[in-house]
């Protein structure tokens, strides 16, 4: 069979914008481009220096961030005869950039040690800044061809954490056992973190608080605290789910201050709450918290707290939720309906406001939405339910419940993927999708989680000092 540098499939993606002409190489390039280039490492790497005349050795490019912030988190760096610095690197088309995008303003940036540009004269940011212009190691017209479709969610191969290696040469089951035990490690933390903090305030207490916390995101997480602390105060004598929306919302400093008037039905919600609030604002002044102490940006609509609080205020009111889980953990449940029966509990009814709402300031929504979803369930059981009800079970020396609840833990399905386990399972099994040898259970998501807390946040990018590769060698898999 010939091979043919062109073909009739090349023609086609060149004759319908697939694919950039050679001829079109644009310069400046996209910035896009510049961050493929970055990601990829094609520059003539024994040649790079600095504004300033440094040398510089890249270690580790970074992973890309995909979220706010730089561009590449965690790059590994060394310049000059200086020791290696771990840092963030932003990528910008021009020096100037710096400012023009209030990176020099905005604390996210305030780790950013490698300033990357396309061309520049002079530098504008704090870090040192690194112009490609001259850099490259092939024409902007070939690297436009060759990191066309390259996706910034996929770490190159030669920047993979050290210990991809000894994991891809492990049986199937030899990697599941190792995610089953480092999962239970982060269960067994977990517990013990419930079990604390029931020992000054009591079982019940403890899940409510944990509860609030799983609500709040990776942003929202001591907001959230916040309020569950004085439950017994703001739950005391509320006579319906609306007034302990009141007392949520007022006390998060949530409430709009001026009603939007778009909706009749809206604006009557927010004055019913407003009116309950009113009343009841003086008494609870010592625990209000201030607005400014919530995080909004980045959250999905769904996901923000006013949404979420006003589901706590119909689990409060319900008075029966905590003894609802206790008998579910307590009954015969199949694998095939663990979710679906805690969905079962956790869900509320219908909210003449919040089921057709994100937040505050949203239009009415076209169709009733749940104000809780199953990925949602599968967060609150890994992280909150089943690890209380564990050390309940350890500590109360029931074997029987221990057992059970070990069992549920493992089968649980997957949860909702995120950027950490992304990046986790590039850098540790060199795969960014769910499925394949792992990650369709919650019970290995949680495994890998464990093992980024216990090993790759102690080291950099580049695995300097890591024991985790070669302990993983080490070990005597019994099939």
């Amino acid at each position: 069979m010939t091979l043919h540098t062109h073909g009739f499939y090349a023609a086609w993606r060149t004759r319908h914008g697939l694919a950039p002409g050679l001829q079109d190489a644009p310069d400046p390039p996209p910035e896009r481009l510049l961050q493929a280039v970055w990601q990829q490492q094609r520059l003539r790497r024994d040649q790079l220096r600095t504004l300033d005349g440094q040398t510089l050795r890249v270690l580790h490019p970074g992973f890309a961030n995909v979220e706010g912030g730089p561009d590449f988190r965690g790059a590994v760096l060394k310049f000059g005869e200086a020791d290696a610095v771990s840092g963030d690197v932003e990528v910008d088309l021009q020096a100037s950039g710096w400012r023009a995008h209030g990176h020099d303003r905005n604390p996210a940036f305030r780790n950013v040690v490698l300033h990357v540009v396309w061309d520049a004269d002079r530098a504008v940011s704090v870090a040192a800044t690194l112009p490609l212009h001259s850099a490259l190691d092939a024409s902007l017209a070939e690297l436009s061809s060759q990191l066309e479709q390259t996706s910034l969610r996929v770490l190159p191969e030669k920047f993979r954490g050290q210990c991809a290696a000894p994991l891809r040469e492990l049986p199937e089951a030899a990697l599941r056992e190792l995610l089953q035990q480092a999962a239970h490690v982060r269960l067994q933390n977990k517990a013990a973190a419930f079990r604390a903090r029931a020992q000054h305030v009591g079982w019940e207490q403890s899940l409510w608080e944990g509860l609030f916390r799983a609500l709040g995101y990776k942003h929202n997480v001591w907001p959230m605290q916040c309020l569950a602390e004085p439950r017994a105060r703001w739950a005391h004598g509320a006579s319906s789910p609306l007034i302990l929306q009141a007392r949520l919302l007022g006390l998060g400093g949530l409430l709009p201050v001026e009603l939007s008037r778009r909706a009749a039905g809206a604006d009557d919600y927010w004055r019913r709450i407003w009116d309950c609030w009113w009343r009841e604002r003086e008494e609870f002044s010592d625990c209000t918290l201030p607005r400014n102490l919530w995080r909004f940006h980045g959250l999905r609509p769904a996901n923000h707290p006013q949404r979420r609080l006003a589901l706590a205020a119909h689990w409060a009111h319900s008075g029966e939720l905590v003894a609802r889980i206790e008998r579910w953990s307590a009954g015969v449940t199949p694998d095939k309906k663990l979710l679906s029966s805690l969905t079962q509990i956790l869900q509320v009814e219908a909210d003449d406001y919040w089921s057709w709402h994100w937040t505050c300031r949203s239009a009415r929504l076209k169709k009733a939405q749940p104000l809780l979803g199953a990925q949602r369930v599968t967060d609150l059981a890994v992280n909150v339910i089943l690890p209380w009800l564990w050390t309940r079970a350890v500590v109360g020396k029931n074997e029987k419940l221990r057992t059970e609840i070990e069992r549920r833990h493992a089968v649980w399905p997957a949860a909702e993927d995120n950027a950490v386990l992304r990046l986790a399972r590039q850098r540790l099994l060199g795969r960014a999708t769910l499925g394949g040898r792992v990650g369709r259970t919650a019970v290995e998501q949680q495994g890998l989680l464990q093992i980024v807390r216990d090993f790759c946040d102690h080291a950099n990018a580049a695995c300097d000092g890591c024991s985790f590769p070669e302990l993983v060698r080490q070990h005597k898999w019994v099939s």
